[in-house]
């Protein structure tokens, strides 16, 4: 059976050439001709939806050098994990303006690094409008794959997640269908609060290759349902109807043994689809320290593996998307006919 391409996604722009959710990241991607952006979404003092991938923030802004703020510095519990550092709740959207974009991977990423202290940290709303406006310039449809993160986190300090993102679509022409959106997170718990609010959007629940959802363990501890029983036939039978997708770690599709070995395309994927689900998967990244060790080459770790041949399997597996660090590779293999062979 022919397989359809899978939509290419840009993971928090084009991170692997820009800093993670800068502007010129999101604006490089859309470039390359991506389908969509990701976004991941925190909160600030005063309610302020913020893209960041994590809200704490040191490693991918300028804070820490910023000796206005060094009494922010704090230790905190998210999701189970103690993280010392600097945090977007405890500031305020005026304050997080003033920080610049860095990359995270320094060391890894040296040309995106040189990138570092030009850009200022971006709203949701600034990236919605981004998407919009590319979308008339190009004259095609560019989608938002819009990520909740640590939504029990943020519970518990008194933000409903759910609410602030409904307020912020509607506030910003995205909850009627007009461009494609897909609202994705780690904890069901704050997809079905969005469900039936009549925002036209897909909702994608993402798995991790391993562990229990921050939610679950929140409501039920040590009993808590892992992410791999929510990958399994039973387990997928439960989200059929909860959700329209689910977004997993590429691990649960390449399937690698103890050597790295990689023994998929696993099942994952044709059980969703049996289910009705469609299934994304995160994240396709080139270098040498992202691959499953069976595709890796001399040169170290920033060097470029047979990438190729791990997306290849990947794609084989039928999956609906992928997503991409580096925007122009994306487009330019899974819209290829070397994806298909």
């Amino acid at each position: 059976m022919a397989r359809t391409r899978p939509l290419v996604i840009g993971h928090r722009g084009s991170p692997g050439y820009r800093p993670e959710h800068s502007r010129s990241s999101y604006e490089l991607a859309i470039a390359c001709g991506v389908d969509a952006v990701e976004p991941d979404v925190v909160v600030s003092r005063d309610g302020v939806l913020v893209v960041r991938h994590e809200n704490e923030i040191s490693g991918t802004t300028d804070v820490a050098d910023r000796p206005e703020f060094a009494d922010r510095r704090t230790t905190k519990t998210v999701d189970g994990v103690r993280l010392t550092g600097w945090f977007t709740e405890d500031f305020t959207w005026d304050e997080l303006s003033t920080l610049r974009c860095r990359e995270r991977l320094p060391a890894l990423r040296p040309h995106s690094a040189a990138f570092d202290d030009r850009e200022p940290v971006l709203r949701l709303r600034d990236v919605l409008d981004l998407v919009r406006a590319d979308s008339t310039v190009q004259g095609r449809q560019i989608g938002v794959v819009l990520e909740i993160k640590h939504a029990t986190h943020f519970a518990g300090a008194g933000w409903s997640m759910a609410d602030l993102v409904e307020a912020e679509l509607r506030a910003a022409g995205w909850a009627d269908g007009a461009l494609p959106l897909v609202i994705e997170s780690f904890e069901q718990t704050v997809l079905a609060e969005l469900s039936g609010r009549g925002i036209r959007a897909e909702l994608v629940y993402l798995l991790e290759a391993s562990g229990r959802p921050a939610d679950l363990v929140a409501a039920h501890g040590a009993a808590a349902a892992t992410y791999a029983f929510a990958a399994s036939p039973r387990g997928l039978d439960e989200l059929a109807g909860a959700v329209e997708g689910i977004s997993v770690d590429k691990k649960m599709i390449l399937a690698p043994d103890r050597r790295g070995h990689a023994r998929g395309p696993s099942a994952v994927v044709d059980d969703a689809h049996d289910r009705g689900l469609r299934v994304f998967a995160w994240t396709c990244r080139p270098e040498n320290t992202f691959l499953v060790r069976q595709f890796r080459t001399p040169g170290g770790k920033a060097a470029f593996g047979d990438y190729e041949a791990e997306w290849r399997m990947l794609a084989s597996s039928g999956v609906d998307g992928v997503f991409v660090d580096h925007a122009d590779l994306g487009v330019e293999f899974f819209r290829s006919d070397i994806a298909d062979t």
